[in-house]
């Protein structure tokens, strides 16, 4: 039988670190997971100085972790959250949501000429489709930490303002902040600076806004945030071609659109709808990626094919664009999206896959 979360942060209580007491109190475990025997969680540290003098400790904890009973594999990865000091514990009072910051998100956009530069921003790509549910926001958090992994500076943008889920997948519940009322202060996760609307406003409450007030909280979003010097920025768009898909590439200097869809054909249908948008409003596409390609069986080994295959990369041959990769129904891709930590973050096949698509962007002079 599988350890319990207790048995384990119990482990970990008998990982002592110099200076700081124990591993289970000491602040740095995040988004930890049991499943199936598989125990995972990350080290975030303050600083990547911090982490990278933690590689004593996250190897003191992997032996800990795997002599309890139960235990079949032990993942743990070591990330830093950013500049500042982190204290030796969280308060244990601490709310889980800091005062929002003192600015007005959400209002009409402000008069601009023509398409705009990012300050400090030196490509931004924008991952897009045609139709919801076909994995496009598990796109942009595992592409994102793929790219962080190759060594780019990476910022990641959660455009959709109706239904942002990038807090949730990069495992963020903080507010950022903004000392001045003006400026926005991102916060980093995996290596990524990261930004959502959903940040910025209570979970639990929809959005209901107009088109001038949902344009208006994307240019905020793109123009007063403090992103630093970044390689890429990644553009998680809502579905279809709306809005903020308009606003974007009208306002915004664009690198170019990755379009994801699933084989099967009443997704393309929508995929080839934001293809042509992207066209009509001239931003370069830079690539196809069928996601959902194939489900092989844990038990058995076999491979289906649910939503049939191939649809996207024969779209792509059609239409002269890139095809960037397929990538299969994965269920720790799910766990670890739902966990807040992406599976391109660790280690194994899915990682190694989100891996050859960064290096691709990246050879390719896209990232």
């Amino acid at each position: 039988m599988a350890p319990t979360k207790d048995e384990v942060m119990a482990a970990l209580g008998r990982v002592a670190i110099p200076g700081r007491g124990d591993l289970a109190q000491s602040g740095f475990v995040r988004a930890l997971a049991v499943a199936e025997g598989t125990v995972r969680f990350v080290l975030e540290a303050a600083s990547p100085e911090e982490a990278r003098s933690l590689e004593p400790v996250r190897a003191a904890a992997e032996v800990a972790v795997r002599a309890l009973p139960g235990v079949t594999g032990v993942s743990i990865v070591v990330t830093a959250h950013g500049p500042a000091t982190r204290p030796s514990a969280p308060p244990a009072s601490a709310p889980p949501l800091a005062a929002p910051p003192s600015l007005t998100i959400g209002r009409h956009p402000t008069p601009q000429a023509g398409p705009q530069r990012v300050t400090g921003v030196d490509r931004i790509l924008a991952v897009g489709s045609g139709k919801g549910g076909v994995g496009k926001s598990t796109v942009a958090s595992n592409l994102a930490v793929a790219l962080a992994r190759e060594g780019r500076r990476v910022g990641l943008l959660d455009a959709d303002i109706y239904g942002p889920s990038q807090p949730r997948m990069m495992g963020v519940n903080k507010r950022p902040g903004s000392p001045d009322g003006k400026t926005i202060e991102p916060l980093r996760a995996h290596g990524v600076t990261m930004m959502s609307i959903g940040l910025m406003v209570d979970p639990d409450k929809a959005i209901v806004w107009r088109g001038p007030m949902l344009m208006g909280a994307l240019q905020q979003l793109l123009t007063q945030v403090n992103w630093g010097q970044l390689d890429v920025l990644i553009v998680d768009l809502p579905p279809g071609t709306g809005d903020v898909q308009l606003t974007l590439c009208q306002r915004t200097h664009l690198t170019g659109a990755i379009v994801v869809s699933t084989p099967q054909d009443v997704a393309l249908i929508d995929a080839r709808k934001a293809i042509d948008m992207f066209r009509t409003l001239h931003t370069p596409i830079l690539g196809l990626i069928e996601n959902m390609s194939t489900f092989v069986c844990p038990n058995c080994g076999h491979e289906s094919h649910v939503f049939g295959h191939g649809g996207v990369e024969a779209e792509a041959l059609k239409d002269g664009i890139p095809f960037l990769g397929r990538l299969p129904i994965d269920l720790q891709t799910r766990i670890s999206g739902d966990e807040g930590v992406p599976v391109a973050a660790g280690d194994g096949s899915m990682a190694e896959a989100w891996r050859g698509i960064a290096q691709r962007l990246i050879q390719g002079g896209m990232a």
